[in-house]
């Protein structure tokens, strides 16, 4: 029995893939990545188009909301996890909900990705609403856990964005928003840890990271919100400021010593020469954004308009 999805389709290139020297193996397995990447370039426009949805709802007070199963699970759970210590995003604010539960994290739960019940049921517990995005994956594009999630989040209201490795899938029909990471046959058939999980990483950095830009967590190319926690993003936060000023270190020590450790207050400080009430009066006046707190241009659509539901 063939199955129509090109992920489970034994590749022509690697049957021979087991008995390959060890050289050749590696290189194998190790150039056949790239298609992922390339994969993620070509879906560019549609990641696009959420990052453009997704805004105005997360600008208005609203959640990501990750959901997956297994490999695309635990992408989801990463993903939702790094946006705090590198955007100061709240962590209530990325929800990962994967099948199976917490403990799906870190061991397989069998069947748990065959349950369209749980996964709606998990959504409503969740308390999705009008200004959540639900970002779900799942390779297959088939996985029932996941359809079940985006049924349950579109009744409620929220943006849904699926992203699957095959098209024509149920999942990039049933979201509001469809990416195809079309990465076709793995070198060991059908294991969509490989390539294809690749290409939905590549794709979630993508995306989280281009929302954070937008809503003013990165000035030019400084990640201005880090929360610095340890002495590593501790000796981070003082380099930031540093570049972003010119000012020595000393003098970057001080204003974020005043600034509570905000990399962004500090360098609106030190740039402009004010105290620290006055930098956050001037952030706050410029929802978040370093580049207009210091009367810099600053394009329209980064700040965006937060979502109404009546514009819906």
């Amino acid at each position: 029995m063939t199955d129509p999805r090109r992920t489970e389709q034994p590749h022509p290139d690697f049957a021979d893939l087991d008995i390959l020297d060890m050289p050749d193996l590696v290189r194998a397995l190790a150039e056949d990545q790239r298609l992922a990447v390339e994969a993620v370039v070509r879906a560019a426009p549609a990641l696009a188009r959420v990052v453009e949805g997704a805004l105005p709802r997360l600008a208005g007070g609203g959640r990501l909301l990750y959901v997956g199963a297994g490999t695309s699970g635990r992408l989801g759970v990463l993903d939702a996890t790094e946006l705090t210590p590198t955007f100061s995003w709240p962590p209530e604010r990325a929800v990962a909900l994967i099948a199976g539960g917490d403990r799906a994290i870190r061991e397989a739960v069998e069947g748990a990705e065959d349950d369209f019940g749980a996964g709606a049921r998990d959504v409503r517990a969740a308390g999705a609403g009008e200004l959540d995005v639900v970002l779900a994956l799942a390779a297959s594009g088939t996985t029932p856990y996941v359809l079940g999630a985006v049924e349950a989040a579109r009744a409620a209201g929220a943006f849904t964005v699926g992203l699957a490795n095959n098209p024509g899938t149920p999942l990039l029909t049933a979201a509001d928003c469809a990416v195809l990471l079309d990465t076709g046959p793995e070198p060991i058939s059908g294991s969509t840890r490989l390539k294809a999980g690749t290409a939905q990483k590549v794709a979630l950095n993508t995306l989280s990271s281009a929302l954070m830009v937008r809503l003013g967590k990165v000035y030019g190319n400084l990640m201005v919100d880090v929360r610095a926690t340890n002495a590593k993003l501790e000796a981070r936060a003082l380099r930031l400021v540093c570049h972003a000023t010119g000012e020595d270190e000393d003098a970057a020590q001080r204003a974020l010593a005043e600034a509570g450790g905000s990399v962004k207050t500090a360098i609106v400080m030190l740039r402009l020469g004010v105290g620290a009430a006055e930098a956050v009066a001037r952030l706050e006046a410029a929802a978040g954004h370093a580049r207009a707190a210091l009367g810099e241009s600053l394009l329209g659509e980064q700040r965006g308009e937060p979502f109404s539901p009546r514009k819906r």
